[in-house]
């Protein structure tokens, strides 16, 4: 099983497992939004398994899932580039750098996963231990320094019956039934039973799965506001008060039946203004929403810090509540060292003021007039452990962002699809508002009830939907998912000892 077709004396054979592990990682990036090619996900991970068995030594395989990582990471994270041309003069030659230098750190759990499965994996018990410490490689690159679980691969599942075992196992366990169902085709060749079994089985479970009934609707209407403000635009001088006027219109604007809105939604900094010099702006705000609160975004300082935050305001310019965004975007919100770099010039993108935001103390639920609420800003709805560390059970879930700064090419659908992925962990609706879209009402099983699209103005009236009873991941969290991931891999390494034994 374990036959060398890679040699460090030949090129040849060396070339070929590179090759194959850059062309299957990159396609398989194509399994994500907006495409969503599920095809490829077998087949490129049933590569990698095959060539994982014929991996001679821990350091060809590292080499290899290094390779297929750095490739999926790429691709799939290609989005990563977009910030760098808002301000391209600057910033523009740094893009290439960013792309390729994030996918090869993220790539490096992979290559530590790939060289642990060769060097004490035996035989077919070697693909056991891949699923078991890949998965627990994803879990380190969800947690570790902050954690990026972006392109994980429960992912590509979003839009199929597979995405209605989230309440129950999460997103990492969505993860690890992927690898456990398609690894093993990397035994297609010597044994074609064991090599389909774990596919055909979870296909069969995910087909029987039943399909989620339509979901209650409360009594409330939420409007979205959606002012599609370009990045390069937002914060201009001559162009961002035209931003303002337009939420300020759309949220003048009487409901078309006549019902009542009972809360409006601006996106993550909505007010091109630190809010403690904000209150004419927060004066507006309150006269065209008449008698309905409204939740916006907005930067402020307090202490000598700079908070990305969110307030709600209920009939007076001064904010009846705050939340201070929590979990920051390294190198994006904040730089590490980020006093000291700020004396060179270094800032975060998305900081307007000082060295970077500070981040906030943690989840809080907002009181609002639909129901208690868990405010996630931006990529905070990425963190399946975030929303589980809310204190207390919320009855909707609000994100509100700046997705411009994703560009249009994949970086909002895929920001949209792990937003749902929270709803359905969680058995709440979501209500999202992005600068440039995808803005959205989400129901508790995460369809999304009603948007509005990229690149677009505008506003909507959407109902909420009913949350539903507290699924079992928002009890249990990771560690059942975790724990089990590393009895799988004492299973898989006992296997490969009485193997080792035996040969």
């Amino acid at each position: 099983m374990t036959t060398t077709v890679w040699s460090a004396t030949s090129l040849r054979p060396a070339f070929l497992p590179a090759t194959t592990a850059v062309a299957a990682g990159g396609l398989l990036a194509f399994a994500l939004a907006p495409f969503h090619a599920l095809w490829l996900v077998p087949l490129c991970l049933g590569v990698a398994g095959y060539q994982l068995l014929q991996a001679s030594s821990p350091r060809q395989g590292a080499l290899f899932g290094w390779l297929l990582g750095t490739a999926y990471f790429s691709v799939g994270m290609v989005w990563i580039y977009e910030p760098f041309q808002i301000d391209a003069d600057r910033y523009a030659w740094m893009a290439p750098f960013a792309v390729l230098g994030l996918a090869g750190g993220l790539a490096l759990f992979w290559a530590l996963a790939f060289g642990v499965a060769v060097r004490f994996g035996q035989g077919a018990a070697r693909l056991l231990l891949l699923i078991a410490v890949l998965s627990l490689a994803e879990f380190a690159r969800a947690y570790v320094l902050t954690g990026l679980p972006w392109a994980a691969f429960g992912q590509f599942w979003i839009d199929t019956p597979a995405a209605q075992l989230l309440p129950w196992i999460g997103s990492h366990g969505l993860s690890l039934l992927t690898l456990g169902a398609t690894v093993p085709l990397g035994l297609i060749r010597h044994r074609p039973v064991a090599a389909l079994l774990p596919v055909i089985a979870v296909g069969a479970i995910v087909v029987f799965l039943p399909k989620p009934p339509v979901a209650a609707l409360t009594e409330h209407t939420l409007r979205l506001v959606q002012p599609n403000a370009p990045q390069d635009q937002k914060w201009h001088p001559d162009l961002r008060w035209s931003f303002v006027e337009r939420q300020l219109e759309y949220s003048r604007a009487p409901a078309a039946d006549g019902s009542k809105v009972d809360l409006i939604l601006w996106p993550e900094t909505a007010i091109p203004l630190m809010l403690n010099y904000a209150e004419d702006v927060l004066d507006e705000v309150v006269s065209a929403a008449g008698d309905t609160p409204v939740m916006l975004g907005i930067q402020r300082r307090t202490d000598g810090r700079y908070h990305n935050s969110a307030i709600v305001l209920e009939g007076s310019n001064v904010p009846a509540q705050i939340y201070d965004k929590a979990h920051l975007v390294p190198f994006g919100e904040y730089i590490p060292a980020g006093n000291l770099m700020a004396r060179f010039g270094v800032h975060g993108f998305a900081s307007q003021a000082g060295a970077g935001y500070a981040a906030g103390p943690g989840p809080r639920l907002l009181d609002l007039p639909v129901g208690k609420a868990l405010p996630l800003i931006c990529y905070e709805a990425v963190f399946p452990q975030d929303v589980n560390a809310a204190p207390g059970r919320a009855d909707l879930l609000i994100q509100i962002t700046n997705d411009a700064w994703f560009g249009t090419y994949s970086g909002p659908y895929q920001h949209l699809v792990q937003a749902r992925m929270r709803a359905i962990e969680q058995g709440l609706p979501m209500a999202r508002v992005a600068n440039t879209g995808i803005s959205a009402m989400i129901d508790p099983y995460g369809r999304i009830l009603d948007a509005l699209p990229l690149g677009v103005a505008g506003y909507l009236d959407v109902v909420l939907p009913a949350p539903l009873p507290r699924t079992l991941y928002a009890q249990t969290g990771d560690l059942p998912v975790f724990l089990f991931c590393i009895v799988l891999g004492g299973l898989a390494l006992r296997r490969s000892t009485t193997l080792a034994r035996g040969s």
